[in-house]
């Protein structure tokens, strides 16, 4: 990680949350200190926009998360632990981007404790929060940024006032300092532990606290390392898989062999039943479920079952039938294709269904007796999760206690509660508690995809401007159904626009074109086919940002510019011009490069930050052509250079490892990783058929340039990454072999594996797997 500390001060945004300093919360009443706090709605700044706003520009999807999170900021709280510790159940979803850590880091800075002595939990669901128990959207941090910090304050504040009394000094003597308070005039100090009870609250009471000012701060903005680390790499870290509730055994589900299949009938259900090890054999409405000693059994009970399977809504579809349904359904463009004076220039993008897994595989245990079920699953959106299970079992919501466990993983995957959902069902059914784990093929078939989709583009210019700019995104549906975390938005999106609408809002809410295009729209259309969809990471931008970037680059050329001084000329302010001017700078634009090779730049504006990547790439057939064992190699991305403003970094080493992260998401979509839809079902049987980056098409080079802060608010930060990094690696390879790229991944056309069966749904366990190491 690199930060650009010669850069000229920023000025700082006025309208935010952290542009006031004084703010309400309340002393609890609990046996030590617990506190809360109170947000009230956050002012907004104007700014002067040249040319007519988008409605992401005045409104995006990061105000309206925070603002829906803020009415129920009080019901979170932190408390002070007799031993000096501080706890906090934070109510998102560790899914390995870092929260917990950054979390940790903004407690200890307002309490001016160590933060490996904050204890950061996930909170299970808790319906009173509403809209403030959702993780998704990289929205995380900047919805609980101010209203954790002025808990951590207000706890500050009062032991400073405890501690006034026990050394009978006055509070403008006390300073605090790694977990204790200090007088300045004898030196007697005391531990937050000695002060936690004598500060507790009797009554609920409102107080006032003044937060930190940025130059004060010693946490925040530093590279920390993540205080789940040292368990996560020696195996302590515990996943729903690692959790021994009492008397949950292994259970899988035989899934069907093309999408949203149903069973007719199982023919040998007490044969499989009496397989070694096997509990229990039942129907459940997504296949038929196994109940075992072991996985191991589980499987070759899954794979022995005789089901009869009825037909799937997408029976017989293909990739092929699905671009048609799409291209039947875009939105028209208004501008005519030949225009009088000025010149038009078109674009025509596909991307495929592309696969969210996570490393973990989806899992869930459940516990579900006759008044009560009990359920432990990693979960973005526990609330709607609670609500889906209690539905499923037919019992009151209240009567479901649904806890968070940490995850490997997401993507936008664990946004949906489907695993525990049929952990909940099997263990009704069999009235046992049950361990439920998906197979990676399932996950690959009957999971759920980034939809297909297509984004046409066109442009007119005229004189050196850009007259007009429009962009028409369609898409098979995305499923919106977590609404915003809570049970009416969720249930609204099962109305008959209730979805579209959604999707309408997320669309406009985080699509904007950041250059000065003259006349500017961005329209989304949405097909319902009958595919199990969902928001994976930056849910439409790496198609929407590939495709206008890639635009870009031919408006330039039409121009006769240089792509980088185009895009320089073009972008509506100084911060996004900085951030495209650092990775020109540090990747060295424009130099020499061999044929066959070249650099490709890209910028995006997204979740209240900036970000730009300049990619180098090298199409030679001597690259192309080098043999991977069980691989599709193709063109091999060198170098990346990325560079990110997001307001206020909380933790640079956390930003830094996302930003990688997402930089290998861009590049496996924009050169490999795609789902191949065939009869209904998609050919991917696991990772070794769907290829992620890989470790042989990593870049050597990767340089992350971390901006100073530009302001006192962080931005989102999860997802960044993804949308620039594509359509720099598009950009790339179009100037590398001269040919604009329109399909995506570019090696979707070609397979690389012999697709496993869909009879039966998952393969014998592999028992040679050093046979397949590279």
């Amino acid at each position: 990680m690199k930060s650009d500390d010669s850069a000229p001060p920023r000025p700082e945004d006025g309208g935010d949350l952290s542009s006031r300093r004084r703010f309400l919360g309340y002393l609890l009443a609990a046996p030590t200190l617990v506190v809360a706090a109170e947000i009230g709605a956050p002012g907004r700044a104007e700014a002067a926009i040249p040319s007519l706003p988008q409605p992401a520009e005045l409104y995006d999807s990061m105000d309206l998360f925070r603002d829906a999170a803020l009415p129920t900021a009080n019901l979170i709280t932190i408390q002070i632990n007799r031993d000096g510790t501080a706890s906090f159940a934070l109510p998102r979803a560790e899914v390995g981007q870092g929260i917990t850590t950054s979390t940790a880091m903004l407690i200890a800075e307002e309490l001016d404790l160590p933060v490996d002595r904050v204890h950061v939990g996930l909170a299970d669901a808790r319906p009173e929060l509403l809209f403030n128990q959702l993780t998704g959207g990289s929205v995380s941090t900047v919805t609980t940024y101010t209203p954790i910090r002025v808990a951590a304050a207000i706890a500050r504040q009062r032991l400073l006032r405890a501690a006034a009394i026990e050394l009978g000094d006055g509070v403008s003597n006390l300073v605090t300092k790694g977990g204790e308070v200090v007088s300045t005039v004898t030196g007697r100090a005391l531990s937050y532990g000695e002060l936690a009870t004598k500060a507790a609250g009797v009554v609920l009471e409102q107080v006032s606290v003044t937060l930190k000012p940025r130059s004060q701060f010693t946490v925040i903005g530093t590279p920390q390392s993540r205080v789940d680390a040292l368990d996560a790499v020696t195996g302590r870290k515990a996943f729903a898989m690692d959790l021994q509730v009492p008397g949950a055994k292994p259970t899988m589900v035989c899934r069907p062999p093309t999408i949203n299949g149903t069973v007719r009938g199982v023919r040998n259900t007490a044969e499989v039943r009496a397989m070694p090890g096997i509990t229990d054999v039942v129907v459940i409405p997504t296949g038929v479920a196994v109940r075992g000693q072991t996985f191991g059994q589980c499987i070759d009970a899954v794979r022995a079952l005789k089901v009869d399977w009825g037909p799937g809504p997408v029976d017989g579809a293909s990739d092929e039938t699905v671009l048609r349904e799409l291209r039947r359904a875009e939105l028209p463009l208004a501008v005519p294709a030949v225009p009088l004076l000025a010149q038009t220039v078109d674009g025509d993008f596909t991307s495929h269904f592309a696969s969210p897994a996570a490393l973990e595989p989806l899992c869930a245990v459940a516990d579900v007796r006759s008044d009560r079920a009990e359920i432990w699953a990693p979960l973005k959106v526990p609330i709607v999760a609670q609500k889906a299970i209690a539905e499923a079992l037919g019992v009151p919501q209240s009567a479901v206690t649904v806890h968070v466990t940490q995850a490997g993983g997401s993507f936008g995957r664990k946004l949906f509660p489907d695993a525990a959902v049929e952990a909940a069902l099997v263990s009704k059914a069999v009235g046992k508690p049950v361990k439920l784990m998906w197979h990676r093929v399932d996950e690959c078939r009957a999971g759920r995809a980034h939809p297909m989709s297509t984004t046409r583009v066109r442009a007119t210019v005229l004189a050196g401007q850009v007259l007009t700019f429009e962009l028409r995104h369609t898409s098979v549906t995305t499923d919106f159904g977590q609404g915003l975390g809570e049970v009416l938005t969720a249930m609204a999106m099962k109305l008959p626009v209730g979805n579209y609408g959604f999707a309408q809002g997320a669309f406009l809410l985080t699509q904007k074109v950041p250059y000065h295009f003259g006349v500017v729209t961005q329209l989304l259309n949405e097909v319902e086919i009958g595919f199990n969809t969902g928001s994976m990471r930056q849910v439409y931008s790496p198609d929407v940002c590939c495709a206008r970037e890639l635009m870009v680059d031919e408006l330039a050329a039409r121009m006769g510019k240089d792509a980088y001084r185009f895009r320089r000329e073009f972008l509506k302010d100084d911060r996004s011009r900085a951030v495209l001017d650092k990775v020109a700078r540090a990747g060295n634009w424009g130099r020499t490069m061999a044929p066959g090779t070249a650099q490709g730049i890209a910028f995006h504006a997204e979740f209240k930050g900036y970000s730009a990547a300049l990619v180098e790439i090298d199409c030679r057939p001597r690259t192309t052509g080098r043999k991977v064992p069980d691989a599709v190699t193709g063109p091999r991305v060198t170098k990346v250079v990325f560079a990110v403003d997001v307001g206020l970094p909380v933790n640079p080493r956390g930003l830094e490892a996302q930003m990688m992260g997402g930089i290998m998401d861009g590049i496996a979509l924009a050169l490999t990783s795609s789902l191949h839809l065939k009869d209904g079902h998609f050919l991917e049987g696991s990772w070794d058929n769907y290829f992620y980056t890989r470790q042989w098409n990593v870049p050597p080079e990767l340089e992350i340039h971390i901006m100073p802060a530009t302001t006192d608010q962080p931005g989102g930060a999860g997802e960044f990454a993804v949308g620039p990094a594509k359509a720099a690696v598009a950009c790339a390879y179009g100037r590398a072999t001269g040919t604009m790229p329109t399909s995506f991944p570019i090696n979707h056309g070609t397979l690389s594996f012999e697709p496993k069966p869909t009879v039966p749904p998952i393969p014998q366990s592999p028992i040679d797997g050093l046979d397949h190491a590279l």
